[in-house]
């Protein structure tokens, strides 16, 4: 672990409670301690980490494949992790170009491991805050041609920004820079689960970091407003795409999204 004086080991940060959650081993005791709280209130969160990322690797194969797009802006990408946006994108296209966004300082410590790319891609990492929209473009610029189609991920990030109408306006900016035939995908946490909301509150009440805020099916709908929906719409993460479990089969999780494209 890095000491890098910026990170802050005293108060939890979202990226490092998630890759807790994840199993993952990049997280401080502070970190920790919030994620077992939310485990003891909530223990779906755990599997609700894992189906949102399932979600994540089935949509960057659908838009690296079927949708042929060839450039992602990930904002809010977190911690390496299994299967990060580049490595799957550029098994599906090697040329694929990411950019990845986080402000934590702790990510830029491992940026390293996003960093990596196929020969015929790229990748790079920017480190900025969602809530500031026009320097993560200017910066993504260096490395993505924005006026051909860019996938813009913004995955169980906006849940972050605490004032709906803000998240709104923030999408709506960053989808007004990207070119037509562009893609939004979005997931976040819902406010359909009673235990989840309950271990959210506490969270928020409790642990000193960025208040986290689960909206409802039809607020995260609105975000792809104005946009080409792909089916099957917003849907709760585990029924966005499966591969193949059979549809009864899929667990309901508190954490809902969806992928709709910009009308050329």
């Amino acid at each position: 672990m890095s000491a890098d004086p910026r990170i802050d080991t005293s108060v939890p940060h979202s990226a490092r409670v998630w890759n807790f959650l994840l199993g993952g081993k990049d997280n401080y005791p502070v970190d920790r301690q919030a994620g077992e709280r939310v485990f003891q209130t909530f223990p779906g969160m755990v599997d609700m980490a894992r189906h949102s990322r399932y979600m994540l690797i089935r949509v960057v194969r659908y838009l690296a494949g079927d949708a042929g797009i060839l450039q992602f802006l990930d904002i809010g990408t977190g911690l390496p992790t299994m299967d990060n946006t580049h490595e799957v994108a550029q098994r599906v296209a090697p040329e694929a170009r990411v950019v990845y966004v986080d402000n934590d300082p702790l990510v830029l410590v491992h940026a390293r491991a996003l960093l990596t790319s196929s020969p015929e891609g790229a990748t790079d990492y920017v480190e900025a805050d969602v809530r500031d929209p026009d320097a993560i473009l200017a910066e993504a610029a260096r490395t993505l041609d924005l006026t051909r189609p860019v996938a813009l991920m913004l995955m169980g990030i906006l849940g972050l920004v605490d004032d709906y109408d803000r998240a709104r306006a923030i999408v709506a900016r960053l989808m007004a820079a990207l070119a037509p035939g562009s893609y939004l995908a979005v997931y976040d946490g819902t406010d359909t689960d009673p235990a989840y909301m309950e271990a959210i509150r506490a969270y928020n009440a409790g642990s000193g970091a960025v208040a986290y805020t689960p909206r409802s099916l039809d607020d995260i709908a609105g975000y792809l407003d104005g946009l080409e929906m792909v089916e099957p719409g917003v849907v709760p993460v585990t029924r966005w795409r499966p591969d193949s479990a059979p549809w009864g089969s899929l667990p309901e999780v508190a954490c809902a999204g969806g992928v709709a494209r910009k009308r050329p």
